[in-house]
């Protein structure tokens, strides 16, 4: 060997890699020289590099020391017999000298540097320990790169012991070199294990601590401690208490300190500029602070990845096995993080700014933090995607020089190519989401008026609107399907495509352009690199514009001014006071006009003040100034002590109505007893199905306005604060309640005597028992005194009494009825919201909402008519809202999806959906199109065998052609299959919709009773979706996968039938981690998206409340619950997370290991193998690591799809009502022609296991008599009607109309006969003649005269559109009135021989109750017409009145007889004043 010199190094490299020694014979080996220097320096080089700031970094997190225990006493030997065997060898070169035969330097510098760097190491080992670290990755990899570069010498030290034998000089540096290989391998183990946490290390409280932390190294990068989730989530599914906690890194509080930090830095740093260039602080400079480094990691992994990537095809050229040498590196977990920060800055900004609305806010949060996020992991793509271009391209110009070029030209020419599909993509999705939006709209609203839908028989025509509604959507589903499977046709041929024109261009440049194994093979796994990025880059820079407009928006958020909390002085004020305000002048907005101007207002301690003024004049205002919501102009305003604000509109949180009271104070029986009898909460307590702990749904749902209201003010009076500020908390309640409310809480004699307590307030019968009054007018105090002296004034507040007198008289008036008419119109006002029926006297648009948070609804029948028993029964199911139902619901669907049998069943009951004979064509198709596939590269590497005469291959055109045929019949299968599949997709996702929506109309009644609606819509939007695009799309990739992975196993087992043997137990490895991976990925998913939902829920309620919760200064405990809520969401994202990455490396290595095989097997019968079929195997094995990786992925999406079809089924398969046609049976047309009704024997209950309503009912009514039914709630009166109608069925018994059984007709032939008018007014959104008429069985004449009576023409004929006029969704645009006229209306279109009038408990004006009373007198003059009455006045003059009890008749007489008998009617005529 030469002497050491400078460029020796160099030297090394070059001229002693003699390429005669490494690469061109059977035995390769490398240089001596190389091995002494450049091998032995490798890890030397890498210790002293990283040692420096490895020693930084563990001196600032120090953990403590761990004992010395056994493990780091023999680490510690070993390492230091290593370095006394590498100075063995330096002194026996020192010893060489003696002698006075000079060994070369080498042998005297290698084992200094090593002997010095193994000195090192073992400090090292003694420095961790006494820094707490328990696996040392600095180490293992220290170690691996030393076994790595000791394995080639080790093999040239072998032979070359053999052949010297007798050399003493090569047998001892032989010898010790046997020695530092066993003790580095031993090195390596004993790293490999974990030592003990380190002493006094703090105890972990954590009940379930992630094993992240305290995993080895080796564990950590394989995520080997994800394994125990992965098979607990195979055993059974994962649950909330099984999640690991997070680590303290990843905690909200944690990560969002530290980005309110920065932020707040730039915040300054923006500030400091001065005025002149006020520049606004940046949020990205402030995220990068804060993540870089992290995001550093992953990318320094992505880099290595990257080039190992293209080591593959370079060591294809040479054909050796080395192939399976791939480092998998995970990218660094750290990109969580980055989410989690994100949605937490935007939290704690909790100044709800007026700039943004609520919505907006909540946007922010969801959309756009979710962008950034989706961004995260594109990142690296944007560096990555065009390197590893180059790199590609580099590698091909080596290979085939430019013919390359006509390969990149047509890639380019892919480009707009798959733009324009996208652009157009997108165009059809926003199409096709506009008629899914309307058509869940229109099921919405059939869902909500159900029960009305099947009283009038009006089905059908709704069902055909569906049906139109969905034409249409299936037609944009087809056209973005035919793009779909042109894209598929682009993605699967452009590898091909590149390689063909590449191929004949290289050939065709020049005769003597040799196609050979080596060329073909290298460039087409390098074609295969290049798809990735080309079809990645797109995406990325779409993704990147979007995230920056994401950020934009949510630095302006940021950036917005935030309220100054210091314009209200709670600390000096006026002795005697309570609240002062001196000139104060204050406005919304600093830009805006003042809302209230020079405001001077001294309030004693402990007085009553009352603001009054008319609407809008500021009163509301001048609350806010007092709790600093405004921005003060200029002025004092000065308030002492703690304040408790009751706003106008009613907070309410979604938790129980108890914690809503104590608003996060500590629980006192005695006071808040007090409190709610104060506020007149007992009653509603007793009537709520839970008490008090009730779950109240969003916003208040569950609970009408009033109890909203007092809710509030309950709250307030527990706060038991110093200053009270009432928002008018006496509007939304009855005047009797208000009464209680002001004698009880806030009046003289009240709960809160001795407080100070601002109330504003439109009641002018509570003035005269206040200490004060405050009239504002346009912004300013315009009188202030006693109530006396103000009258005497006979300025703005005497005016102020005359406007508002006229409806006062009338509270008064009420007041004289007696106490049990109030009692009735509390429970009125009170019970209909917890029942949430259709009886409700809350508008439309609440009720539906009642149902769809999917309070478990009881049947839909008036509350006042509900027998007592029906309500126990009520209690028992449990009436709690969305929040606490959606997990448990979803989790029971995952048991039935779980058990192994059902899975196939419903793939059957889709492939039945699809249709048999067409999946058989897909799947053969798909065989077709691998066949075609393998073909192509088949005959590629019998071309590359064909012999080579005088410098050229023979019969070219030949071999081109048959390949390009080969390759575009690929792609034509390709185009085909994917089409048909979208095509039997949509004929699948047609048919299940349409058997859902069947049923759906055909299900009895009782079904929507017990059912939220809620439920059954997210069958028709949520399921109905994924039939309609998800599963169909999914399928597409796993058959592409799946017989991509097939394909490569039959070419790898053809061209080496030795592979067979290894082919087993990978499938089997690969076979559990796919199953472990699929179950508890798809568990985890899961509980994402339920503990997802609550962040937001709870986001928006803390912005919608903000000025409540600063009121109440609590604004640190709704930071924080949501940032446990956020925690709560990582817990399980961040193991979803884990999971991916933990089978990334399983399946990595599976794959790993079939090239691993495919090569070494290739390389052992290269005696008889062809070139080209070598390279075809390794080519594809290359690429059947990705091809694995999506199967797992495919089945495990296909396997959380699949369900759909099963929820969508169970729905269109549940129990129907009779037919609506019996065809023998129908009536004759002019049936009922007297209307005689008669019930014999009659029974009949709501649904199975409830009581029976009606008991053995016996009675007659004549043609044409008109009948009043009376009865006290729960008598079963509306039962009746329902009865008629066939709603609910006869349990004994049976009804017969003019001498024809309701029982044997059908449905709709029996429910267009009779006519109804029923108790609330259900109207759709659509024309006013389609509410009417929706058969258009009617003339416009027929029409217009319906509304001539029914008192609407001159309202429908003053509207431009007349007939054609739009109602909005429930008929909001329409008064409650005018909705009761409309069903009126209709009524009188049918007008059958048999009228009932279910009268409505809503208060309805007296002027439209009028109306239709007498309409019904006169148009209704010959029919029968039973009338459900809640008001007597209206049946006095009836023919005869029927009084229920408990459902059986207790009296039926006419309506004198049955004043004269003095029984129950009496009673309740007397109550009605009279009698």
């Amino acid at each position: 060997s030469h002497g050491f010199s400078t460029n020796h190094i160099s030297y090394a490299f070059f001229s002693h890699q003699d390429p005669n020694l490494t690469l061109y014979t059977d035995n390769p080996d490398f240089t001596p020289c190389f091995q002494n220097t450049i091998l032995a320096w490798i890890p030397c080089f890498y210790l002293c590099s990283i040692l420096p700031f490895y020693v930084l970094y563990l001196k600032w997190n120090n953990r403590g020391y761990i004992v010395l225990s056994v493990l780091s006493r023999f680490k510690t030997v070993f390492a230091f017999t290593l370095w006394c065997v590498c100075w063995a060898n330096l002194f026996y070169a020192f010893h060489g000298i003696v002698q006075s035969r000079t060994p070369p330097t080498v042998y005297f510098i290698t084992p200094l540097i090593v002997g010095i760097t193994m000195l090192l190491a073992m400090l090292l080992i003694q420095y961790e320990r006494l820094h707490g670290v328990q696996s040392s990755g600095v180490l293992i990899i220290y170690w691996f790169l030393c076994i790595l570069c000791a394995v080639s010498p080790l093999r040239s030290k072998i032979i070359v012991t053999f052949l010297a034998v007798g050399k003493e000089c090569v047998l001892f540096r032989a010898t010790t070199f046997y020695i530092y290989f066993v003790l580095i391998l031993i090195e390596l183990i004993l790293s490999c294990l974990k030592e003990k946490p380190p002493f006094f290390s703090p105890v972990n409280l954590d009940p379930n601590p992630c094993p992240e932390l305290n995993s080895s190294f080796l564990s950590k990068i394989t995520f080997w401690w994800f394994t125990g989730m992965a098979v607990q989530g195979y055993k059974r599914p994962l649950e909330e208490k099984d999640l690991w906690s997070l680590n303290a890194d990843d905690k909200s509080e944690v990560v969002v300190q530290n980005l309110q930090k920065e932020w707040e830095k730039q915040i300054q740093g923006s500030q400091h500029m001065g005025v002149k260039q006020q520049k606004e602080p940046s949020f990205l400079k402030a995220l990068i602070r804060t993540f870089g480094p992290y995001f550093l990691i992953g990318s320094f992994f992505k880099l290595i990845q990257d080039l190992l990537a293209f080591v593959n095809p370079q060591l294809l050229l040479n054909s050796s096995s080395l192939c399976a040498i791939r480092v998998v590196l995970s990218i660094h977990p750290a990109y969580h993080l980055t989410f989690l920060c994100l949605f937490q800055s935007l939290v704690i900004t909790n100044s709800a700014k007026r700039s943004s609305t609520v919505g907006e806010i909540v946007n922010l949060m969801s959309v756009d933090a979710q962008r950034f996020m989706d961004l995260i992991f594109f990142l690296n793509m944007i560096w990555s995607a065009p390197l590893q271009i180059f790199l590609a391209l580099y590698f091909l110009w080596q290979t085939l020089g430019p013919s390359v070029l006509a390969g990149v030209a047509v890639m380019v020419l892919l480009i707009p190519f798959n733009a324009v599909i996208a652009m157009k993509t997108r165009a059809f999705q926003v199409e096709q989401m506009r008629y899914k939006d309307s058509r869940i709209k229109l099921m919405n609203e059939i869902l909500n008026g159900i029960k009305v839908l099947k009283l009038y028989a009006w089905e059908t025509s709704f069902a055909e609107k569906v049906l139109e509604i969905r034409k249409n959507e299936l037609r944009v589903l087809k056209q973005s399907a035919c793009l779909h499977s042109l894209s598929t046709f682009a993605w699967v041929s452009a590898p091909f495509l590149v390689a063909l024109t590449t191929f004949i261009v290289y050939v065709r440049v020049d005769e003597n352009n040799i196609l050979d194994a080596e060329k073909a093979f290298v460039s087409l796994s390098l074609f295969n690199l290049l798809r990735f990025p080309l079809n990645m880059l797109p995406q990325c820079i779409s993704n990147l514009v979007q995230a920056s407009v994401s950020l934009k928006r949510i630095q302006h958020f940021l950036s917005h001014d935030e309220l100054d909390p210091n314009c209200v002085e709670t600390k000096l004020i006026t002795p005697g006071y309570a609240v002062t305000v001196r000139n104060g002048t204050f406005s919304w907005a600093k830009d805006l006009e003042p809302a209230l101007i020079d405001i001077n207002w001294l309030v004693p301690s402990g007085s009553l003040v009352a603001v009054v003024g008319h609407v809008g004049c500021g009163k509301s205002s001048l609350v806010s100034a007092l709790l600093g919501e405004m921005e003060k102009l200029h002025g004092e305003v000065a308030v002492k002590g703690s304040v408790a604000y009751v706003p106008q509109q009613a907070w309410i949180q979604n938790a129980t109505l108890k914690d809503n009271i104590l608003f996060g104070r500590p629980y006192n029986e005695q006071k808040y007893q007090a409190v709610i009898e104060a506020c007149a909460l007992k009653q509603d307590l007793e009537v709520l199905p839970g008490g008090d702990q009730t779950e109240i749904g969003e916003k208040g749902i569950n609970l009408s306005g009033g109890q909203r209201q007092r809710v509030s003010l309950a709250r307030a009076v527990f706060s038991d604060a110093d200053v009270y500020l009432l928002d008018d908390p006496l509007s939304a309640v009855d005047s009797h309640v208000a009464k209680h409310i002001f004698d009880n809480v806030i009046g003289p004699e009240g709960k809160l005597k001795g407080k100070t307590r601002i109330l504003v307030t439109h009641s002018i019968n509570f003035l005269p028992q206040v200490d004060n009054i405050v009239v504002i007018v346009d912004g300013k105090i315009s009188e202030m005194g006693s109530y006396q002296e103000l009258l005497q004034q006979k300025k703005s507040f005497a005016e102020f009494l005359r406007n508002y007198a006229p409806d006062e008289d009338v509270y008064m008036g009420e007041g004289a009825l007696s106490n049990i008419w109030y009692d009735e119109v509390l429970l009125a006002e009170d019970t209909l919201s917890n029942h949430t029926d259709l009886a409700d006297s809350e508008p439309e648009v609440r009720k539906q909402f009642l149902r769809q948070i999917s309070i478990i609804s009881s049947d839909g029948e008036c509350p006042s008519k509900k027998s007592t028993k029906r309500r126990l029964g009520d209690k028992k199911s449990p009436e709690l809202p969305l929040p606490k139902k959606g997990p448990s619901e979803k989790l029971i669907e995952a048991e039935a999806a779980e058990t192994g049998t059902v899975k196939f069943t419903v793939f059957w009951q889709y492939i039945k959906a699809v249709g048999l004979l067409t999946s058989v064509v897909v799947c053969f198709l798909y065989c077709c199109q691998n066949a075609a596939a393998i073909g192509s590269n088949v005959w590629l590497s019998v071309w590359t065998n064909d012999p080579v005469i005088n410098g050229t291959q023979q019969n070219v055109n030949m071999r081109v052609g048959v390949y390009a045929a080969l390759g575009l019949l690929q792609g034509l299968f390709v185009l085909i299959s994917s089409f048909t599949l979208a095509m039997a997709g949509i004929k699948a996702a047609r048919a299940l919709h349409a058997a859902l929506l069947e049923n759906k109309l055909h299900t009895p009644q009782s079904f929507y009773d017990t059912t939220p609606i809620g439920r059954i819509i997210n069958r028709f939007s949520k399921d109905i979706y994924v039939i309609d695009e998800v599963i169909p799309h999914t399928i597409l990739m796993f058959l592409g996968t799946f017989f991509n992975s097939l394909s490569t196993m039959i070419v790898i087992m053809s061209s080496t039938p030795l592979f067979a043997v290894v082919i087993v137990p990978l499938a089997i490895l690969y076979f559990f981690a796919q199953r472990f991976y699929v179950a508890t990925s798809r568990q985890l998913k899961r509980l994402e998206s339920i503990t997802r939902s609550p962040i937001y829920s709870h986001f928006s309620e803390t912005v919608t409340g903000a000025s409540v919760i600063r009121a109440y200064r609590r604004q640190k405990s709704f930071v924080h619950i949501s940032d446990l809520k956020v925690n709560d969401n990582q817990k399980s994202y961040y193991p979803g997370i884990v999971s991916n990455r933990w089978l990334g490396i399983r399946v990595e290595f599976v794959g790993n290991c079939v090239v691993l095989f495919a090569a070494l097997f290739a390389v052992l019968s290269k005696n008889h193998l062809s070139a080209g079929l070598v390279g075809l195997s390794v080519s594809y094995a290359l690429q059947v690591t990705i091809s694995l990786n999506w199967m797992v992925r495919m089945t495990s999406d296909l396997e959380t799809n699949i369900v759909a079809v099963e929820r969508v089924k169970e729905y269109s398969e549940s129990e129907i009502e009779a037919p609506w046609i019996i065809e023998d049976k129908r009536p004759p047309e002019d049936w009922p022609n007297h209307g005689e009704v008669n019930f014999i024997n009659y029974s009949v209950r709501y649904r199975k296991g409830l009581d029976l309503v009606l008991k053995d009912l016996n009675l007659h009514v004549k043609g044409g008599e008109k009948i009043g039914i009376v009865g006290r709630t729960g008598a079963g009166k509306s039962s009746m009607t329902l009865c008629l109608f066939r709603i609910l069925e006869a349990v004994n018994g049976e009804i017969v109309i003019d001498a024809q059984r309701i029982a044997d007709i059908g449905l709709h032939d029996l429910r267009s006969k009779l006519t109804i008018i029923p108790q609330d007014p259900v109207l759709f959104s659509g024309t006013l003649r389609m509410n009417l008429d929706p058969f258009n069985k009617y003339s416009e004449e027929e029409i217009w005269t319906a509304l001539e009576l029914s008192h609407l023409k001159r309202f429908i004929s003053s509207q431009p559109e007349t007939l054609d006029f739009e109602c909005s969704e429930g008929g909001e645009n329409l008064s409650v009135g005018q909705r009761q006229l409309v069903c009126l209306a209709r009524a009188l279109l049918r007008k059958t021989r048999i009228l009932i009038l279910d009268e409505a408990t809503a208060a309805i004006d007296l002027e439209t109750d009028n109306f239709i009373q007498t309409t019904i007198r006169t148009q209704f003059e010959d029919c029968t017409v039973l009338t459900i009455a809640h008001r007597l006045n209206t049946i006095m003059d009836y023919t005869r009145v029927l009084v229920l009890d408990k459902g059986t008749i207790a009296e039926f007489d006419t309506p004198s007889r049955l004043i004269a008998s003095k029984g129950i009617f009496y009673g309740m005529a007397k109550d009605a004043g009279l009698a």
